[in-house]
């Protein structure tokens, strides 16, 4: 090997141990990684119940601003527990190792003309396939606890006046509308999904299917999710580029909040 390609101190990775020798194993057993993806999402509903909601409630806010503290409490953390993983590795706090499909193989312009296409699916079948979800929801998930619950995400907002709906858009903005499905892109597409990929083609499936049960908190939503999220995962698997399912995903967030925030602010709804 040519001296200017052989591994130095500072890129090779660190000798691991224990849980994070086990994390950042080549491939994860399926009980670990159904663990991992299901888990988060078991204990945002957790934060919900206990802290957020009860404190949303108190101040007379949208109880969607309580789900978006409970993802940044959970999430937040998550994301903080793949810098100490990268930490682990390199020595240093980096997601090198950590994750995986971000060495951008896709030219821009490839990377565009696929991402546009998935952004437009999901928005589309997101929003067509709303009446499934409040049907699903009606039949079979009334008894959630969770408050204003519904078979839409707007019914977080609504009950709320006008000036406190924009409010609570505005602040949500940057979190459920760009960090938080970020870091779940980070966290579920370039951390899990690479160590289910001994699984062939069911890599991308099974990431679809426990990603969509990962939301508890609106669980009448699995089916539609299952449709209309798809495509990230298996673009990302079969392009080796997580960009796609990150613009698929954060592109369609951020786009419906700052829509709601402008529908809002012009008196549109």
């Amino acid at each position: 090997m040519d001296d200017t390609h052989r591994p130095t101190a500072a890129t090779e990775p660190r000798p691991l141990h224990g849980t994070a020798k086990r994390l950042l194993a080549d491939r994860h057993s399926l009980p670990l990684s159904i663990a991992l993806h299901l888990v988060p999402g078991a204990l945002i509903v957790a934060v919900y119940l206990l802290f957020a909601e009860p404190f949303v409630l108190a101040i007379g806010a949208p109880v969607f601003l309580g789900w978006a503290i409970a993802l940044s409490l959970v999430l937040g953390p998550l994301m903080a527990g793949l810098y100490w993983l990268g930490h682990k590795r390199n020595g240093r706090f980096s997601l090198r190792g950590v994750l995986h499909y971000t060495d951008r193989p896709l030219p821009r312009g490839k990377l565009v003309a696929m991402a546009i296409p998935m952004f437009l699916w999901m928005m589309v079948l997101s929003t067509a396939l709303i009446p499934l979800d409040s049907f699903v929801f009606d039949h079979f998930f009334t008894w959630l606890p969770f408050a204003d619950a519904g078979g839409s995400a707007t019914t977080y907002l609504q009950g709320n006046g006008r000036s406190a709906m924009l409010t609570t858009l505005v602040i949500c903005l940057p979190l459920t509308g760009i960090s938080l499905p970020l870091i779940e892109e980070f966290y579920f597409r370039g951390f899990l999904m690479p160590r289910l990929a001994h699984l062939g083609r069911g890599a991308p499936v099974l990431s679809t299917v426990l990603f969509s049960l990962y939301h508890f908190w609106a669980p009448w939503t699995f089916l539609s999710k299952l449709v209309f999220f798809f495509p990230g995962p298996w673009f990302v698997w079969k392009k080796k580029d997580i960009r796609l399912s990150i613009g698929m995903h954060v592109g369609s967030t951020s786009i419906s909040t700052a829509g709601g925030i402008i529908a809002l602010a012009l008196n549109i709804v």
